[in-house]
């Protein structure tokens, strides 16, 4: 393509349009399904139901530590998949240009979609592309639906917690939200600080192999982070959740740069974490399954759900104190995902 930037042309559906599926998209996303063109894309049956979520990305900056808009895209569809026991089959990939925006750019992008994909095995198979006026966007925004596949013995939900149930958490608090705000912001510190974002289809997988029916919920903590996540899940199964502070994972470049800025990093996105209730007595087994892993290598147990108050989450200090956790309210970090 001999052009630098895109236009309004590119997302008129004619010759230019085509151009720019032909050249850039397919070049890097190619698959039988995909390259069909046609208006949907059909599936093969499998057994099983089917599991479908979508989701859009604006995160700014388009590129940072640890990954890009791109790979933000296809792991967030994944995950929230995974979320629910399924096993993703493929995605969507719907995109929204700014005339103006950088092919190099959008290429970057669509490589890094590529890379994301290919790791995971779930491959892209439609898509759309849209652009509109300078001024009218923000470069690029990103929708990807995904389709995936639920044993008929897999249950998971956010009810199905029961008190004495042990609350895991597979990493690190905050990594992405933190690193997006020092990003925008030009901060500056010590410390490999990067987003965490990457698929967890895997590790779940293996969770449910090892642990049949004792995997309650699976949540992954991405707008609001962790408390807002755990407060879902205790209005949910109307039970109080229990959090020792001591053991929260926090990395101590993360807790710096909150202490600085004045944020809680419970309240952080995180793009590839996820927090799992598994039946009390299976809390140990559930750690060294997930520490076994890439995706889980620094899980922890970080509390417990107990009868009280519905809705409840209380996490207690190292001197005996304790307070309430509530969900976010406001959004202290915009554009973060």
């Amino acid at each position: 393509m001999s052009d630098k930037t895109i236009l309004l042309d590119h997302g008129s559906g004619g010759l230019a349009s085509q151009e720019l599926i032909g050249t850039l998209f397919l070049k890097h996303l190619d698959n039988p399904i995909l390259h069909s063109l046609e208006d949907s894309a059909i599936i093969e049956k499998q057994s099983g139901r089917l599991a479908f979520t979508t989701d859009s990305y604006v995160v700014d900056p388009l590129f940072f530590p640890g990954g890009d808009i791109g790979k933000l895209a296809v792991h967030g569809t994944i995950n929230d998949l995974a979320m629910r026991g399924a096993k993703p089959i493929c995605l969507s990939l719907g995109l929204i240009l700014e005339e103006g925006l950088l092919l190099d750019d959008l290429e970057k992008i669509i490589i890094s979609i590529a890379e994301a994909c290919n790791e995971a095995d779930v491959p892209v198979v439609c898509g759309d592309t849209k652009v509109v006026p300078k001024g009218k966007g923000d470069k690029i925004f990103i929708n990807t639906s995904g389709i995936g596949v639920v044993a008929d013995e897999i249950n998971i939900s956010s009810k199905n917690a029961k008190a004495g149930d042990a609350v895991i958490l597979s990493g690190t608090l905050g990594d992405h939200g933190i690193t997006i705000m020092t990003r925008r912001a030009g901060i500056s510190l010590d410390g490999d600080l990067k987003s965490d974002t990457m698929a967890l289809h895997g590790l779940v997988a293996k969770l449910l192999a090892e642990l049949p029916g004792d995997v309650r919920t699976m949540r992954d903590p991405t707008r609001g982070g962790v408390a807002t996540s755990l407060n879902e899940i205790a209005d949910a199964s109307r039970l109080s959740i229990e959090l020792k502070e001591e053991d929260l994972p926090i990395r101590p470049t993360v807790r710096a740069a909150c202490e600085m800025l004045g944020l809680e990093p419970l309240y952080l996105a995180n793009e590839g974490k996820m927090l799992l209730v598994v039946s009390g007595d299976k809390a140990e087994q559930a750690l060294a399954v997930m520490q076994s892993t890439r995706e889980g290598a620094e899980a922890k147990i970080i509390g417990r759900i107990v009868e009280g108050k519905a809705g409840r989450v209380v996490i207690n200090t190292p001197v005996g104190g304790s307070r309430v956790v509530t969900q976010l309210h406001g959004e202290p970090l915009p554009r973060i995902c």
